[in-house]
């Protein structure tokens, strides 16, 4: 038998011709909008050029996302965009790094301490066994667990015990509705959960170091959640009542008891030690950061600790003595560190294709007529532009890498507000709905075999729409709170504005 061609190599060698034949392009002439031109400098040509070879090589996986990442930090001086310490400093450089990596540390001794698992039957003890309740209860602890740990983790602690329940019942794979609804809602609830807060997932921490480094606005960690939360919180019963219309139950209730679910309770034993460690520091961390903008603003800034410091801080009190809740070498296997490169990545090629003019380039482009588009529907517009664009980037932070400096610069242009415009494409980027190559977390149930590509891809076309229209009325709704002038009379409403802003 022959064995199959590799045909890697000539895709490399493909994205490397795609990029070399755009840097060798005669440069266009410029954009001209509303009487204003737009060029494409040289350096903006180049930053183009890297991202083409970059996206191609992502795509279609040739080398590991974290190694294409990491040859875009070579790239960007190489092509003279940029000196390569200051392409460095800005990809590893950045405070969000440290966040990312305790964040990171958190996610896996929530996972390896069994902690999660156990608030996992917690809820289905108080759900109850009807499928339409079970089923609630999945997309609800998915959602909450995202807001605070990676939404990879989530879907891989979520999916055994969905898959357990099911072989439970006998309901056997692409031939259950309650297995296609169960296991994709282990995909769903996690994804939603992670635009909540700026641990949820990597692609936030993207999106939040980039306003900085190019908007020079300061995103925290109130001001996400008071946007973000809302979202997810609403997309839990869209997602809920969207499953059940498309995969109707054939059964009414699980054929276990509460008992039987008690008896797995039982089988866990009392909370260990390293369970309420875990526990106590998830509530420790979450406090301070969601106190950390009441104290700056109560001190000037004298008092309050970096939100960065801060998730740092709770990953490495996992290890202290007395605390101990993972060593090293299990945090090393249960954390995807190519995530980290990836932002890494993400940073330094936002910064070069920003700076060097191509991001507003890009933006006249692609989206520049959307200040025709009515301010309440703009968010609605973005969330689609972006899905779509996931389709094709396959990962949650390429997607927010690549989409945010574009929507900077034609926020900037166009006058428009620039966190307004942002923050639907920054929470879109993690809302991979429609294909199983997305990421892991759709990736992790689907090995379960419970439910086809056809069947991900049609309920996520649908959830897509309804998250546009979720993002958009979450968007609009606080900022027309927020802004509405019987607001500034209410003592605690000027906190909120004041943390919002």
């Amino acid at each position: 038998m022959t064995p199959p061609i590799d045909r890697k190599p000539y895709i490399l060698l493909a994205a490397m011709a795609l990029m070399l034949g755009l840097y060798a392009l005669p440069t266009p002439a410029p954009l001209e909008r509303g009487g204003n031109l737009i060029p494409l400098s040289a350096h903006g040509q180049a930053c183009l050029a890297i991202m083409a070879l970059a996206v191609m090589l992502w795509v279609t996986e040739t080398l590991p996302f974290a190694v294409t990442a990491l040859l875009v930090v070579v790239l960007i001086p190489v092509f003279g965009i940029a000196d390569y310490r200051a392409v460095v400093r800005a990809g590893f450089g950045d405070p969000v790094i440290t966040f990312f990596i305790g964040a990171l540390i958190m996610s896996a001794a929530f996972t390896q301490s069994g902690l999660g698992t156990r608030l996992v039957y917690q809820i289905l003890l108080r759900v109850g066994t009807r499928t339409d309740r079970v089923l609630l209860g999945f997309l609800a602890v998915g959602t909450c667990i995202s807001m605070w740990i990676t939404d990879m983790a989530v879907a891989a602690m979520l999916a055994p015990i969905g898959i357990g329940l099911l072989q439970d019942a006998q309901l056997q794979p692409r031939q259950s509705n309650v297995g296609r609804a169960l296991m994709i809602s282990t995909a769903f609830g996690p994804l939603i959960g992670g635009i909540a807060t700026p641990a949820g997932t990597a692609a936030n921490l993207v999106a939040i170091a980039q306003l900085k480094q190019l908007a020079n606005l300061n995103i925290s960690f109130v001001h996400w959640t008071i946007y973000g939360a809302p979202a997810a919180i609403l997309m839990v019963p869209v997602s809920w009542r969207l499953l059940l219309w498309l995969f109707p139950p054939e059964i009414d209730r699980l054929p276990f008891t509460a008992e039987e679910i008690r008896s797995r309770l039982r089988d866990l034993g009392p909370a260990r030690p390293a369970e309420r460690r875990t526990l106590a520091i998830f509530f420790a961390v979450i406090t301070i950061w969601l106190v950390t903008p009441l104290l700056d603003i109560w001190t000037g800034g004298r008092v309050a600790p970096p939100v960065e410091a801060v998730g740092l801080a709770g990953g490495l009190a996992m290890f202290l003595p007395g605390i101990r809740v993972l060593t090293w070498k299990e945090a090393e296997q249960q954390i995807e560190w190519g995530g980290l490169m990836l932002i890494v990545a993400g940073l330094s090629l936002g910064l070069a294709v920003y700076e060097s003019g191509a991001a507003r380039w890009l933006a006249w482009v692609l989206l520049g007529e959307i200040a025709a588009v009515p301010p309440v529907l703009r968010p609605v517009v973005i969330v689609l532009a972006v899905a779509g664009l996931h389709l094709m980037f396959s990962s949650n932070t390429v997607t927010a890498s690549i989409i945010i400096p574009i929507l900077v610069a034609l926020a900037t242009d166009l006058h428009l507000d620039v966190w307004a415009t942002v923050a639907p494409a920054a929470f879109t980027s993690s809302l991979a709905f429609i294909l199983v190559s997305e990421g892991p977390t759709t990736i992790i149930p689907y090995a379960s075999g419970y439910f086809s590509i056809k069947d991900m891809a049609k309920a996520g076309l649908l959830m897509t729409v309804a998250a546009a229209l979720c993002v958009a009325l979450s968007v609009g709704v606080v900022r027309l709170v927020l802004d509405a002038p019987a607001a500034a009379a209410v003592p605690g409403a000027r906190i909120a504005w004041s943390l919002a802003r």
